[in-house]
C-alpha cells in the first residue's frame, strides 16, 4: 500500500506544472551594444530565471524605448538620459531605477589633424553634423560660449552618417560616445581630438539609465526589485570581468554585433574609464545631485518642454523621476 501511495504522489508531482515565471520585457534604446551588456550577462548566467523571471529583450525598433515603456508595451527599457528627461518633462509614465553609466560618455570631436581647431571658441562659424535634438544646440553653444565664443555654428542633421562625414572632411565637428564611436575611430586609425563637456560648464551626468513604467513599478514592487537586482548583478559582473562579459554579449546577440573587436575594446574603455561603477558605491546607483544638476541645466536652456511642446515655466520636482529603492546595496 505504501508503495502505491508513494507512486501516486510521484505521479502527482510530475503532473504539476513548474513554478510559473513572471514574464517581463525590456526595450533597448539602440541595436545591441556594450551599454546593454548587463542585461545579456544576466540572461546568459540565468540570473533572471533564478529570480523567477522570464525576460524578453525586445529588438530595437523605430519606436523609442521610452515610448515603449511609458505606454506599457515593455515593463523596462534602456533609456538615453536626454531622451528620458525630455519625455518625462511631458508627463510620460517613466521612472529610472538604475544608472547604467555613472558619468558622461559623450564628447565633442573633430579631426585630430585640424590645426585651426585648438579650443571650442574656434568652432564658431563651422559646420556641425548633428542628430536632430534641441539638446545639441544647448550643449554646443554652452561649450563655445564658456570658452569665450559666440556659440554660432551651422548644423546639418546626418544621424549616424555624421562619423563618415567627419572622417571625409564634409563637416567640421560632431558629438560621439567615447566608449563606442570613439573606440571605433581608434580601431579605424582615424585621429581625433575632443572637448569634454564638463570642462566647459556642462554638468556631468549619467548618460544611460534602466527605467521602468511608473504605474507598473508601483503595482509590482517585488517583481521590479527582482528584475533590477538581477540586471544590477549582470552589470557588476561586467565591471569585474569585462573580457568575459564582452564574449557573453557577442554570443547572446546571435551575430547582431558584426565587429567583435569593437565590442571587446569598448568594454575595456567602459571599465577602464570607471563608467560602470564609482569607487565604494554599488553598481547602478543614481546620484541625486548629478540628476538635479543636469535637469536644471536643461530647464534653464529651454530644452524641457511640456506635452504641448511649450517650454516649461517652472523647474519640475525631479526627485520623483528616479529611485534607488530597487537596487541591492
Amino acid at each position: 500500500m505504501k508503495s502505491l501511495i508513494a507512486a501516486a504522489l510521484m505521479l502527482g508531482a510530475m503532473a504539476l506544472p513548474a513554478t510559473a515565471q513572471e514574464r517581463l520585457s525590456v526595450a533597448l534604446d539602440w541595436t545591441p551594444n556594450t551599454n546593454h551588456v548587463g542585461l545579456y550577462v544576466a540572461q546568459a548566467k540565468g540570473w533572471f530565471k533564478d529570480a523567477g523571471l522570464d525576460v524578453e529583450i525586445l529588438p530595437y525598433t523605430d519606436t523609442s524605448s521610452g515610448t515603449l515603456v511609458a505606454t506599457g508595451v515593455a515593463e523596462f527599457g534602456i533609456l538615453s538620459s536626454i531622451g528620458f528627461y525630455s519625455q518625462r518633462a511631458t508627463g510620460a509614465d517613466l521612472t529610472v531605477v538604475m544608472a547604467v553609466m555613472q558619468h558622461e560618455t559623450g564628447r565633442l570631436v573633430f579631426n585630430g589633424e585640424r590645426e585651426d581647431i585648438q579650443r571650442p571658441a574656434d568652432l564658431d562659424g563651422m559646420t556641425y553634423a548633428g542628430f536632430g535634438s534641441a539638446w545639441e544646440q544647448a550643449l554646443i553653444s554652452t561649450i563655445i560660449q564658456n570658452d569665450g565664443g559666440k556659440g554660432e555654428f551651422e548644423t546639418v542633421t546626418l544621424g549616424t552618417s555624421a562619423y563618415e562625414a567627419l572622417a571625409n572632411g564634409t563637416v567640421d565637428f560632431t558629438l560621439e560616445v567615447s566608449t563606442w564611436e570613439g573606440v571605433n575611430s581608434v580601431l579605424l586609425d582615424r585621429p581625433q581630438r575632443a572637448f569634454r563637456y564638463a570642462d566647459y560648464g556642462v554638468p556631468d551626468q549619467h548618460t544611460t539609465y534602466l527605467g521602468g513604467n511608473g504605474t507598473w513599478l508601483k503595482a509590482n514592487p517585488e517583481t521590479a526589485r527582482a528584475f533590477v537586482e538581477a540586471a544590477q548583478r549582470g552589470y557588476a559582473f561586467a565591471a569585474e570581468n569585462p573580457e568575459e562579459a564582452a564574449e557573453m554579449l557577442i554570443a547572446e546577440t546571435g551575430g547582431m554585433l558584426s565587429n567583435p573587436e569593437l565590442v571587446r575594446a569598448s568594454m575595456q574603455a567602459i571599465v577602464g574609464g570607471g563608467y560602470l561603477q564609482d569607487e565604494g558605491e554599488p553598481v547602478g546607483l543614481i546620484d541625486a545631485d548629478m540628476f538635479g544638476n543636469i535637469t536644471k541645466f536643461m530647464f534653464e536652456a529651454g530644452v524641457m518642454r511640456d506635452a504641448d511642446g511649450k517650454r516649461l515655466e517652472e523647474m519640475p520636482d525631479v526627485s520623483t523621476w528616479f529611485t534607488n529603492a530597487y537596487l541591492k546595496r
